[in-house]
């Protein structure tokens, strides 16, 4: 499983998604997990809006091999369906 979190600096719920992927990254050998600051790299909104197939308000936007997840909560809520708690 392949996660890439789009966010930015600066952003606590981007903070709160990499600490949760670096716990399931701890606990799980099958996840793995990169970060793209938008900014530094370039991508723009109408970029994560294309890869989501919808509109983008806010970051962090997750994708689990390379299926629009969403932000913070449902990242939250698909890690507890698939692997519980993660601690």
């Amino acid at each position: 499983m392949y996660t890439v979190i789009f966010g930015r600096a600066g952003c606590p719920q981007c903070a709160r998604v990499k600490e949760l992927a670096e716990k399931v990254s701890k606990s799980q050998d099958n996840f793995e997990w990169r970060y793209v600051d938008i900014h530094a790299d370039g991508v723009t909104r109408a970029a994560l809006e294309h890869a989501a197939g919808k509109p983008i308000e806010t970051v962090p936007q997750i994708f689990v091999d390379q299926k629009h997840i969403g932000s913070f909560t449902e990242f939250d809520k698909f890690v507890r369906k698939q692997f519980g708690r993660v601690r």
